[in-house]
């Protein structure tokens, strides 16, 4: 099997690991406009070589595309034009408009919308993980439009990097990633912001953090060249979140100015509720 992964960064980079380590993958192809990541790529020994995007279609059975999600949307309908019986598909955060763009095209069945559900803060090909996919979920996105062979390929793929499928919908993928992963990377910006704002003594935050301050801050490195593009295509989904989730605030500050400690209290035994769900 010959798979070229198109972005070798973070998600694509332990992705080229994963299909190598797994046996998937006999051959892995690179294509990245950055020359930097391309060098790294090879040095790290995440592909086997490095050529321009068509060429890479044409020399692979499977081709994944693991850039932001504004870049996927420009390229998909160029690179369907470009495939026979390949499989193309892509790992992004939002699919609503990307399978908009394509909803016509002649070539659609042999695309697969899917998201594997792991990240971490970091970016580049240096930020690849060994085993990051294992007992991690992805979801598959309109499995009805796709050619029965095309998703055989990425279902077996997944499958062997130790991951279980979820199936839904675009729109409903885009409304569930808004609340469980968007706002949170919002959230986090903001929370740092804020710190870097009212704490300008860099030592005091580096010294007095604790663990739960870092670990509710560390999505805010993030890179903002993929987050910004998620934010843009699934604006709405992320306004209606971010709503809510200013209303939550608003009850909590209010408790503190009216010293209503008693609903300040409920507020957290509340939030307390998701414990049964995160164990």
């Amino acid at each position: 099997m010959r798979v070229a992964i198109v972005g070798i960064g973070l998600i694509g980079g332990s992705m080229a690991l994963a299909l190598k380590e797994n046996g998937f993958a006999d051959w892995v192809i690179g294509v990245d406009a950055n020359l930097e990541h391309q060098k790294l790529a090879l040095e790290l020994k995440l592909v086997d070589e490095i050529v321009p995007l068509i060429e890479a279609v044409k020399k692979s059975d499977l081709i994944i595309l693991a850039i932001p999600v504004n870049a996927a949307e420009k390229l998909l309908p160029g690179l369907l034009d470009q495939v026979h019986m390949q499989v193309l598909m892509d790992v992004g955060s939002t699919k609503e408009g990307l399978l908009k763009c394509i909803q016509h095209h002649p070539k659609r069945g042999r695309f697969v919308a899917t998201h594997p559900m792991w990240g971490t803060e970091n970016s580049g090909p240096t930020a690849a993980v060994a085993g990051a996919f294992l007992d991690k979920a992805t979801v598959i996105c309109n499995k009805e439009e796709t050619d029965g062979d095309a998703l055989d390929l990425v279902e077996k793929m997944y499958e062997t990097l130790g991951m279980h499928l979820v199936y839904m919908n675009a729109k409903a993928h885009d409304v569930h990633v808004a609340y469980v992963s968007h706002i949170s990377h919002i959230t986090s910006f903001a929370l740092a912001n804020t710190v870097l704002e009212k704490e300008r003594g860099e030592d005091n935050i580096f010294e007095l953090a604790s663990g739960g301050f870092e670990s509710t801050v560390r999505l805010a490195k993030s890179n903002s060249d993929m987050w910004v593009p998620i934010f843009m295509q699934n604006k709405e989904n992320v306004l209606d979140v971010l709503n809510e989730h200013i209303s939550q605030l608003r009850k909590f500050k209010s408790c503190l100015e009216k010293e209503n400690f008693e609903y300040l209290k409920e507020l957290i035994e509340q939030a307390n509720g998701i414990k049964r769900i995160l164990k």
